[in-house]
């Protein structure tokens, strides 16, 4: 597999773990309704969450900030040619970290773990930007 196709497999993984979410947020609400711990009309205006479904929620919307950064730059890399190993095992740890932030985000919610999480996963994106950038300018 080449480098530019290599590319595009972190992200297929990354919208794999956002469609688990909303699985999981589904099966939460579900649960609580049929717990009698929340109503359905509760979700129309998610203005009352019970709070094992909360964290999903909390969790889902995560997936659509930084991320998106993460998108933005393997798109640039697929159509600049600027992919390569290196830039595809960034693309891996970015979203291995999101895989584990999710999952703290999801089970204990424990800043002491999930804070760390999102530091390196953010310094990955900060170092796969500053690639892009140095290819940019090598070009």
């Amino acid at each position: 597999m080449s480098p530019t196709q290599a590319t595009l497999w972190p992200m297929i993984a990354h919208v794999a773990l956002v469609v688990f979410l909303y699985l999981l947020l589904s099966a939460r609400r579900m649960r609580a309704v049929r717990q009698g711990r929340a109503r359905p009309e509760q979700f129309r205006d998610n203005r009352e969450e019970p709070s094992e479904s909360l964290l999903v929620r909390n969790s889902i919307a995560n997936q659509f900030e930084l991320p998106m950064l993460f998108y933005v730059v393997s798109i640039l890399f697929y159509l600049v040619d600027a992919d390569n190993p290196v830039t595809v095992a960034g693309g891996w740890l970015f979203v291995a970290l999101r895989y584990a932030h999710a999952y703290v985000h999801v089970t204990s919610n424990r800043l002491r773990y999930r804070r760390p999480l999102f530091i390196a996963g953010m310094l990955v994106l900060v170092l796969l930007w500053a690639w892009l950038a140095v290819w940019l300018v090598l070009i």
